[in-house]
């Protein structure tokens, strides 16, 4: 009863003042919208960045050729660029894939032949045109809509023949006859290539990390055309390769087939004075960049609580506003036989009311900025229990804090004293 009596105490004052508790609040409400807010946009950043880190292929090894550091330094050399005898050859690379058949799903390989455009007529596509081998379609997760992808005899053949898009199929076929067998032309800077199509791949647009959200219209966007890779290479001064991937299988250690195939490129390198092979696990990197994105996430949300403790100070000065405003109430009060503890309690219960319903709106605040968020960023929706919960219990527990001097000052009031004041 006594509990009760000092909710209903509580819930007259703060309506007698509607706005000068609304403004108390204000600052518990900041506070604990920021922090959940930052917190959830925080998990929905790191959720869409894993996810496209995933698309990537973040479980994914990369090696290229570097130069090799100066003996008894850490720094690289001058940055030149490495001959033709210094990269690897197709058979170089496919024989590191057969020696680790077992741990390796596939190899990606791939080389940029240029950009241009499709043309039949007045029809055009955008398109960059890459040669890749047979590996390149499951170590990118490229998704097939009818025919096939390059294979290995494409590429030993060097043949002419194309997988294209259906943004490609939509702008120059506009849906009237089956892509398959049909030749394109394809206007690289100032060549004119022909190829035929094998395949149709779905589009995917680029993820933000690959420099997405383009404002390219429709029928302006650019899309690959994949070439057999030796055939991308047949006009080009250096025919090997400076760059690869690697699929781990499912059941591969990483961290050891890093170690294994950094062993086994050391050998082949072992008499090439200025360039070497570096493997690099992309899963590492991954984790590091989440790991980060983690950190900074955590680093706001304190700062954002910062706002707490302000609120909390606002607090404090609004309940010494108002023992100094209800001092003949409390007079009136102990007159009539009230305890000092009874005085304190209900200053102490005002306190944590306030705290407690601008904790709850700052809950409804947060949430929605992180609903908001993960919408914007089309990633799955993320809140935190746990922070919600700590952040109302840390509300409440401001209110008893800096509630706790007010009261005790209207609780040592003196009656008489209380009584005479005007």
């Amino acid at each position: 009863m006594f509990i009760k009596e000092n909710i209903l105490l509580a819930i007259a004052g703060i309506r007698s003042s509607k706005m000068r508790s609304l403004l108390t609040m204000l600052g518990i409400i900041i506070g604990i919208s920021s922090v959940i807010g930052i917190v959830s946009i925080g998990s929905a950043i790191t959720s869409k960045v894993s996810g496209e880190l995933d698309k990537l292929g973040a479980n994914n090894m990369q090696v290229y050729v570097r130069e090799k550091s100066k003996e008894g330094s850490e720094e690289r050399g001058s940055r030149n660029e490495p001959e033709d005898s210094d990269l690897m050859t197709l058979d170089q690379i496919n024989t590191i894939e057969e020696t680790f058949s077992d741990r390796i799903s596939n190899i990606s390989v791939s080389s940029q032949k240029g950009s241009g455009k499709v043309k039949d007529g007045y029809l055009y596509a955008n398109v960059t045109t890459t040669g890749v081998n047979a590996g390149f379609k499951d170590v990118n997760n490229v998704k097939m809509i009818s025919g096939r992808f390059i294979s290995d005899k494409d590429v030993k053949g060097m043949k002419k023949v194309a997988v294209v898009s259906e943004k490609l199929v939509n702008n120059i076929f506009k849906g009237k006859s089956d892509p398959i067998g049909k030749e394109i032309k394809a206007y690289i800077g100032d060549n004119i290539e022909t190829y035929v199509i094998a395949g149709v791949y779905k589009y995917e647009p680029p993820s933000f990390l690959e420099g997405g959200g383009s404002t390219a219209k429709e029928k302006d966007i650019q899309t690959n055309v994949y070439i057999p890779v030796t055939t991308a290479k047949a006009d080009k001064k250096n025919k090997n390769y400076s760059y690869f991937m690697i699929k781990p299988s499912g059941t591969a250690d990483q961290d050891k087939l890093v170690k294994d195939v950094k062993k086994y490129t050391d050998k082949l390198y072992k008499n090439n004075k200025n360039w070497e092979l570096e493997v690099s696990n992309l899963k590492n990197e991954a984790e590091s960049i989440t790991s980060v994105l983690g950190m900074i996430s955590m680093g706001i949300s304190v700062i954002a609580a910062i706002a707490l403790l302000v609120g909390g100070i606002g607090v404090m000065n609004i309940m010494l506003v108002s023992v100094t405003e209800r001092t003949r109430e409390i007079g009136t009060r102990k007159a009539l036989g009230a305890k000092s503890s009874h005085i304190k309690m209900q200053f102490i219960t005002e306190s944590v009311i306030i705290c407690s319903i601008g904790g709850a709106i700052g809950i409804v605040l947060g949430i929605g900025m992180g609903i908001i968020a993960c919408l914007v960023l089309n990633s799955p929706i993320s809140i935190s229990m746990p922070t919600i919960l700590i952040s109302f219990t840390f509300s409440m527990g401001i209110g008893v804090f800096f509630g706790y001097y007010p009261a005790k000052k209207a609780a040592s009031l003196d009656p008489i004293e209380a009584l005479r004041y005007e």
